[in-house]
């Protein structure tokens, strides 16, 4: 009789544990452009103590290219961009003739560009309500899912409205409540493209603002009760670029049968002929001067055996680190940028991920996350199973990212 009863406590705790876990909560909040050494230097009061009181990584490596969109679409999908599709903030793509923009709102509304499975379709394809107030991908329907609750990107709303929302979204009765919820502020990159990597004074009265938001929105979860382990990235860091180390695009391409897309730290080369491809590319090569020219096909930047080859373009046009490729009319934007902000020096990103400058931060801090613990640096595409783990979730089997890089970081 005292096994049997022993036996029934056993199974009565196994059940309240796992029923914990399945009401486990996640907020994924997006710093973009936070690089992985600015809490280090300008020491935010609540971003500190969130750290303190969870775990944070030296480093979060992004995929290539350190951009926006390609790196918060690695996050929600665990996948790298020549896996999920958006494998630049801007491209083109052969097969439908047509080009990805980021200011285009009818192609980033449009489900049909993105691949992989978005971890808030995810969600809802497994009956957790999902909430985004911004995300990359979650204003489109992805294999014709939505979240439960998004609204489409305005960069115009303000910070303190966001943490409203997504305090409402917490305090909705729980059969209506998201157990998903992300949120994006962009004010680290805003900064740090205006006045670069290096200016103190505008860095810190940024980061210090945000971090005064992110306090009432801590706060607010905290009141709330509920079991919600908030997970804070960024899609990259930020460098130094200045006006004497712009390279003419236009002008070194002028010469060659071919279409070019994007700008800046990389551009995607397509050939009229492309059996010109390997001819193209030596002429190409006894121009370079602080860049180089790369065939995607040979070198590591996406991956071998990418699913969206095509999109990556016949050759990459890479420049050195802090060199920035512009079109001709790009040299007056960045004399009127020069002007408006009194700067000759300004933060881009885009850059090979090794390279330090583009580091960006991971903290996590919850129910489900050990405190006081620092990690080595690692890459992106584990942020994904660990967002699954959180939230009882089958990790699809096309993910590149692990569930053991970051498991240890669980209770």
């Amino acid at each position: 009789m005292r096994f049997l009863f022993t036996a029934i406590i056993s199974i009565t705790t196994i059940i309240q544990a796992m029923a914990q876990v399945q009401e486990q909560y996640v907020l994924l909040i997006s710093l973009d452009g936070y690089r992985y050494d600015y809490t280090e230097r300008f020491h935010p009061p609540h971003i500190e103590q969130f750290i303190a009181q969870g775990t944070a990584a030296a480093s979060m490596i992004p995929s290539f290219p350190s951009k926006t969109f390609p790196n918060h679409y690695t996050i929600a999908t665990g996948m790298k961009p020549g896996n999920h599709g958006l494998v630049d903030n801007t491209f083109y793509s052969p097969e439908k003739e047509k080009m990805y923009r980021i200011s285009d709102r009818s192609v980033v509304q449009d489900g049909s560009w993105y691949g992989g499975t978005p971890i808030w379709v995810l969600a809802e394809q497994n009956d957790v309500k999902a909430a985004s107030y911004f995300f990359v991908g979650s204003e489109a329907a992805i294999q014709g899912v939505r979240p439960s609750y998004y609204y489409d990107y305005d960069g115009t709303v303000a910070n303190s409205e966001r943490v409203d929302k997504v305090l409402e979204w917490l305090a909705l009765p729980s059969a209506s409540r998201p157990r998903l919820i992300t949120l994006y502020f962009s004010d680290m990159d805003d900064t740090g493209h205006k006045y670069g990597p290096d200016n103190d004074q505008k860095l810190r009265e940024t980061i210090l603002r945000l971090d005064a938001e992110l306090g009432e929105l801590f706060e607010g979860v905290r009141q709330s009760g509920l079991p919600v382990n908030i997970i804070m990235v960024s899609d990259h860091g930020m460098a130094n670029v200045t006006q004497d180390r712009l390279i003419d695009l236009e002008k070194l391409l002028e010469p060659f049968p071919l279409d070019y897309y994007n700008d800046g730290a990389l551009a995607h080369l397509h050939l009229n002929h492309p059996n010109e491809k390997y001819s193209i590319k030596n002429s190409l090569q006894k121009l370079e001067e602080h860049f180089k020219v790369v065939d995607p096909q040979s070198k590591p930047y996406y991956g071998e055996n990418i699913s969206y080859s095509t999109r990556v373009g016949d050759l990459l046009l890479i420049p050195d680190p802090g060199y920035y490729l512009v079109a001709t009319s790009g040299f007056i934007k960045y004399q009127n940028r020069a002007a408006m902000f009194d700067t000759k020096t300004f933060g881009e990103h885009g850059y090979d991920p090794q390279w330090k400058d583009m580091h960006a931060i991971f903290y996590a801090n919850g129910p489900s996350i050990k405190p006081g613990l620092t990690i080595d640096s690692f890459e992106n595409i584990h942020v994904y199973p660990l967002l699954c783990e959180l939230l009882g979730l089958p990790i699809p089997r096309e993910v590149d990212g692990e569930v053991t890089v970051l498991s240890d970081i669980l209770k």
